[in-house]
C-alpha cells in the first residue's frame, strides 16, 4: 500500500544553537492537501522548514520517528528534486542583470545565474512555466527592475521549474506593499491548479485564501491548533496563538484580525 503522508513527525525535539525550537511535534501531513503554517515571529515556523530540508536534526528517541516521502534516511539530492523552497535570502544571491527567463532556466541547474548552452528542451520547459503562471510580460525584465511583487513570482516560477511535489513558500508577502501583497497572493491561488502542492509559512492571516486545506497554528514551537480554515480560525485560538484581544472576520475570502480595545 502506498504511503498517503509526505511528512511524519512523531514526538519530535529538536534543538538550534541551545534552545529547543520545535517541541514534542506530531504531525503528518499528505500529499493531497495544500497547507499553511501560521504562528508569530519565533514561533518555530522557519525551524520547521528546516527540519524538512534535513538543515536541523531531530533529537532521535525509542519514542520518536520522522519519515520523510516515506523514508527515515532519505538522500539530500532526492530531498532537493522533490521539495523546492523559496525564502526571502534567495533574492540577495540573484545577480541583477539577469532576465526573469533565465532566472526560470537556471533552477534546473540549481544555480542563481546565467547558463551558457541552455537546450531547446530547456527553453521550452521555461516557456511552459511562465505560460502556465501568465507572466510573459516578465519574461525579458532584468530581475532588478522588477518590482518586490514580480520578484517573488519569478523566484516561486524557477523553484516550480522542476515539477517538485512540493514546494515551501516561507513568508511569501513578507515586507510587500499592498499591490504586490495582493498581486503575489493571487498568483499563488492560480498554483492550486498544479499538481505540486503547497505548505505555505506565514505569521499574517490575510495570507490564507480559500485553496488552502488544513491551518497549523504553531506557537513556542508546539502546535495550538490543526485543522480545517473554519474550525481553526476563530478569535480564541488567535487570542493564544498572538496573546492579544481581536477580532478575526473574513470579507470576500480574505481573513483579517482587528484588535479589540485594551
Amino acid at each position: 500500500m502506498v504511503n498517503k503522508f509526505w511528512f511524519e513527525a512523531k514526538n519530535i525535539n529538536c534543538f538550534k544553537n541551545g534552545f529547543e525550537v520545535i517541541k514534542d511535534l506530531n504531525l503528518k501531513i499528505t500529499y493531497s492537501e495544500n497547507v499553511i503554517l501560521i504562528g508569530p515571529n519565533g514561533s518555530g515556523k522557519s525551524s520547521l522548514i528546516e527540519v524538512i530540508n534535513r538543515n536541523i536534526y531531530p533529537v532521535i528517541t525509542n519514542n520518536s520517528r520522522l519519515k520523510i516521502f516515506d523514508k527515515e534516511l532519505i538522500n539530500l539530492w532526492e530531498l532537493r528534486k522533490r521539495i523546492s523552497t523559496v525564502n526571502n535570502d534567495i533574492k540577495n544571491r540573484i545577480n541583477p542583470n539577469l532576465q526573469v527567463f533565465d532566472l526560470i532556466l537556471s533552477g534546473l541547474y540549481g544555480k542563481y545565474c546565467y547558463i551558457q548552452n541552455k537546450s531547446e528542451k530547456d527553453s521550452y520547459k521555461v516557456e511552459k512555466i511562465i505560460n502556465k503562471m501568465n507572466m510573459s510580460n516578465l519574461s525579458n525584465k532584468y530581475f532588478s527592475y522588477l518590482s518586490d511583487g514580480e520578484k517573488q513570482i519569478s523566484l516561486i516560477a524557477r523553484a516550480l521549474i522542476k515539477k517538485p511535489d512540493i514546494l515551501i513558500l516561507d513568508e511569501p508577502i513578507a515586507n510587500l506593499d499592498y499591490k504586490s501583497k495582493f498581486f503575489v497572493i493571487d498568483k499563488i491561488n492560480e498554483l492550486s491548479k498544479l499538481k505540486t502542492k503547497i505548505l505555505c509559512v506565514t505569521h499574517d492571516i490575510s495570507t490564507i485564501t480559500k485553496i488552502y486545506d488544513r491551518v497549523i497554528m504553531l506557537k513556542e514551537g508546539k502546535i495550538i491548533a490543526d485543522g480545517q480554515q473554519s474550525k481553526v480560525i476563530n478569535s480564541d485560538n488567535l487570542k493564544k496563538l498572538y496573546g492579544i484581544d481581536v477580532e478575526v472576520t473574513k470579507n470576500n475570502g480574505i481573513w483579517s484580525i482587528n484588535r479589540l480595545s485594551k
